[in-house]
């Protein structure tokens, strides 16, 4: 199985309490497993609030529904050993 590795980033991002927030992070290959999401240390689910989805088979998103304050933090994606922040 190759080795995939992140070719874009997270960008830091500013955005004001009740809107959306979405974060993208391109990896190497597609169909990539042992991907992880996590705000503030804290794995992300698939849910309501939390909106993960892959695009093109290796463009990974992650948005954030009606941010509060509680969501300022760090986003970090992970795929396999390397991770990226913002």
């Amino acid at each position: 199985e190759p080795d995939v590795t992140i070719v874009s980033g997270l960008k830091d991002t500013v955005v004001s309490e009740g809107d959306d927030v979405t974060f993208r992070c391109q990896v190497s290959h597609e169909n990539a497993r042992d991907v992880e999401w996590k705000l503030q240390d804290v794995a992300l689910q698939n849910n309501e609030m939390n909106e993960i989805s892959v695009e093109k088979g290796r463009i990974h998103t992650l948005t954030l529904r009606k941010v509060t304050e509680q969501d300022i933090g760090t986003v970090a994606f992970r795929v396999g050993p390397h991770t990226s922040t913002a």
